[in-house]
């Protein structure tokens, strides 16, 4: 007789497996689709009242009185900087036709050309904010908009597409003032109750620009005739920028948040009181902008729109061209026609964007998503006219759509980026529209016009570019009221921390972590952070692995960017700024693992180590005899590789490494990991040594029992969260918590 049980059992065993399996799968994506809607429900959670949020139910506010509050001066001046800017911009779309002919080139190339001075524009703005978050604006302005138009005379003279490409781009550069200067000075100038007219009153330029720009350009151009009359246009329209450039000059630099500080503090902030503040970085603060949700979904959902509106006009001209057969004088007044609409409805979108923002900046922004969409469905109706003025008329009514959508960028920007970068937030706009949208944009909607025509292409391009970049916006509007109040958050903090420093100087902590959040991703691993450091400290960082020490060094020493939160050293702000400049202001931090270089020399090691300094020689022979003399042990090895050393021995050269910079705070992460007790003894007799001299020291550790006979005071984490915070006798008092250390509980 066979035995079949195991024949009987063996199809239920994989079948057990599997439905483990499933089990688990499901179970992890349960759990992630938890971590998921906690995320998104903590990154639209308002921190703040409205009340406290600036301009959400305030007042309304006379345009004429903002004027006067800001000066008329700016008001004037910066739409008509942006209303030339338009000239040089659609003369290229005007004379599109002519300048093919002269220079011979396609219809990509021509668009390439087109869009070019578009990519220089945001290289040039990246660096212009930077400089405009340090330097005085207005001046910034003058030399900028000079430069613009000597480069506006090169177009002119460009006899080759190379020259042309050339010369856009120093064009490009000229402009690239425009978004992050321009729009910085106008949210620092202007109170925050009118803010969405102010920009309403800028943004009428571009419509008055491309009204009057094409008119004019066509005009001169017939007006100078032959084949190369086009050349005529560029030299006229150099001379306004270099005009008004000169009147700039005499404005008035506002201070940088001066408006919120007012509405929510009641008066400005005295940052000089601190000392000169810190830069901060493109880097940081494209790290820290990215990590603004309302600012990211703005910035991806123009840039999806930028795929239609920066081809659009090179387009349209060229249908007018080849369809219509208009010259460059009719082409010039037809594509005036369609922004006549824009006059009409930017004013009262200012005033209706204004009215939104008071009752609710979320809906502004909505508002401004559906404008978005409302362009994509009109362009796509008034393609589908062969008449012309059907066409003329859809577009006009198309291009109000975005030129209501524009009047609310500005408010939101000023209103959620920090004030400390707020040109970088304005430069990084551009940034989408011209080079993620405008240019691959441009080439798409090129490639599709030399295949199909230009009406289909335009009908492939632009609805779904603006649907998307629609529904971008649109869902973007549900973190806008946090954002805000992180901002405000940010400057209620620093009053308070400005009042306590000058009520007690004498007591200013060494360094400072208030509210910090920080995430890898979309994935959040410190909430709410909070300690201070006094001078000469030693403060012991302890909790379960995966509790956030390291991430809490990370963000101290400038190796990222938290989500939230200040960071300071001796009351200067460090929270933006790069790691290279916090090294050099004193934070040095010992990594856990290998910091060391093991094919040098123990003294090259030494030597590398101050190699970004500028430390005299006599003041190097200095620092090299007292870390030697922290370390015997090394002294006589200098001449050895480092790689010849024990774990423990390359853990005292990196130690050593470290001391050389003479830190003003000094983070160990973990300083024992792996070693010998003999070498952990050495350690420890050294930082003791640095403590009884009064080094302030942060110390991450394994080691709760080495840790606490170091420290002064304890901070115990878990989960990202601190738990504990006072003096380090009270931590070892705490049986829950020493537990959670040594076997890793959550509760204790």
């Amino acid at each position: 007789m066979v035995d079949d049980t195991r024949d009987n059992q063996s199809p239920a065993s994989p079948q057990v497996g599997e439905e483990d399996a499933a089990s688990l799968a499901s179970t992890v994506l349960e759990e992630e689709s938890k971590r998921e809607a906690e995320q998104i429900a903590r990154s639209t959670q308002q921190l703040l009242p409205d009340d406290l949020l600036p301009g959400v139910g305030a007042e309304q506010m006379s345009f004429g009185e903002a004027a006067r509050m800001g000066g008329f001066g700016m008001l004037t001046l910066i739409p008509l900087l942006g209303m030339v800017e338009e000239f040089d911009r659609v003369a290229i779309a005007v004379l599109a036709p002519d300048i093919q002919k002269t220079l011979n080139v396609s219809d990509t190339v021509l668009i390439g050309i087109a869009s070019f001075g578009g990519i220089a524009l945001v290289l040039g703005s990246i660096p212009l904010a930077w400089l405009a978050d340090r330097l005085k604006r207005v001046r910034i302005v003058g030399f900028a908009s000079i430069f613009w138009g000597l480069a506006v005379i090169l177009q002119g003279l460009a006899v080759n597409p190379f020259q042309m490409f050339g010369a856009r781009a120093l064009t490009g550069l000229g402009q690239s003032n425009h978004l992050p200067v321009h729009s910085a000075l106008l949210a620092d100038n202007y109170p925050v109750q009118a803010r969405g007219r102010v920009f309403a009153a800028e943004g009428m330029a571009r419509p008055l620009g491309l009204l009057a720009g094409p008119f004019l350009a066509g005009a001169i151009a017939n007006a100078a005739g032959g084949t190369e009359g086009w050349r005529w246009v560029f030299f006229i329209f150099s001379l306004p920028p270099i005009l008004l450039a000169l009147f700039t000059f005499f404005l008035k630099e506002p201070a940088r948040g001066r408006n919120e500080q007012l509405m929510v503090l009641g008066t400005e902030l005295d940052t000089a009181s601190v000392g000169k503040e810190l830069p901060v970085s493109i880097a940081s603060a494209f790290a820290r902008l990215k990590k603004i949700r309302t600012f990211y979904y703005i910035c991806v959902g123009i840039g999806m729109l930028g795929f239609a509106l920066v081809a659009a006009p090179v387009q349209i001209s060229k249908l007018l061209d080849d369809t219509y057969h208009k010259g460059a004088y009719t082409r010039g007044w037809i594509i005036s026609l369609t922004w006549l609409v824009s006059l009409v409805s930017i004013p009262i979108a200012g005033t209706f964007m204004d009215k939104l923002f008071r009752k609710d900046p979320q809906k502004m922004l909505r508002a401004a998503g559906v404008f978005v969409l409302a362009y994509g469905v009109t362009m796509t109706i008034a393609l589908r006219f062969t008449s012309l003025w059907p066409l003329v008329a859809g577009i006009s009514v198309a291009n109000a759509c975005t030129s209501a959508a524009f009047v609310s960028i500005g408010p939101t920007v000023g209103a959620v980026a920090p004030y400390r970068m707020r040109a970088q937030a304005f430069a990084i706009v551009p940034l989408f529209i011209f080079l993620m949208g405008g240019f691959f944009g441009g080439l798409l909607a090129g490639g599709f016009s030399d295949a199909y025509g230009e009406r289909t292409s335009l009908t492939i391009v632009i609805p779904p570019a603006a649907l998307i970049g629609g529904l971008l916006i649109m869902y973007g509007s549900r973190f806008m009221k946090r954002d805000i109040s992180l901002a405000v958050e940010e400057l209620i903090e620093e009053q308070d921390e400005m009042k306590r420093m000058t009520a007690d100087p004498e007591h200013v902590p060494a360094l400072q972590l208030r509210n910090l959040d920080y995430s890898y991703g979309p994935v959040q691993v410190l909430f709410d952070v909070g300690f201070e450091v006094e001078k000469g400290e030693v403060l012991a960082l302890l909790g379960n692995n995966g509790a956030g020490k390291s991430t809490v060094l990370r963000a101290i020493s400038g190796l990222g960017i938290p989500d939230r939160g200040v960071i300071r050293l001796h009351g200067r702000t460090l929270t933006y700024v790069d790691a290279e400049v916090r090294f050099g202001q004193g934070i040095v931090q010992l990594r856990g693992g290998s910091g060391i270089f093991p094919e040098l020399t123990i003294g090259d090691n030494l030597r590398s180590s101050m190699l970004a300094t500028k430390v005299p020689g006599d003041e190097y022979d200095e620092r090299v005899t007292r870390v030697l003399t922290l370390f015997p042990m090394l002294a006589n090895r200098q001449n050895e590789l480092a790689r010849s050393l024990s774990g423990g021995q390359q853990q005292m050269l990196a130690l050593a490494m470290a001391l050389m910079h003479k830190p003003d705070v000094l983070l160990i992460d973990e300083l024992s990991l792996g070693l010998a007790p003999v070498v952990v003894q050495e350690l420890i007799r050294v930082v003791e040594q640095l403590k009884a001299e009064g080094q302030t020291m942060i110390i991450v550790e394994q080691s709760l029992n080495i840790a606490l006979s170091l420290a002064d005071r304890a901070v115990f984490m878990e989960k990202g969260r601190v738990r504990f915070e006072g003096p380090a006798q009270q931590l070892a008092e705490r049986d829950d918590l020493v537990r959670a250390v040594f076997l890793g509980g959550e509760e204790g």
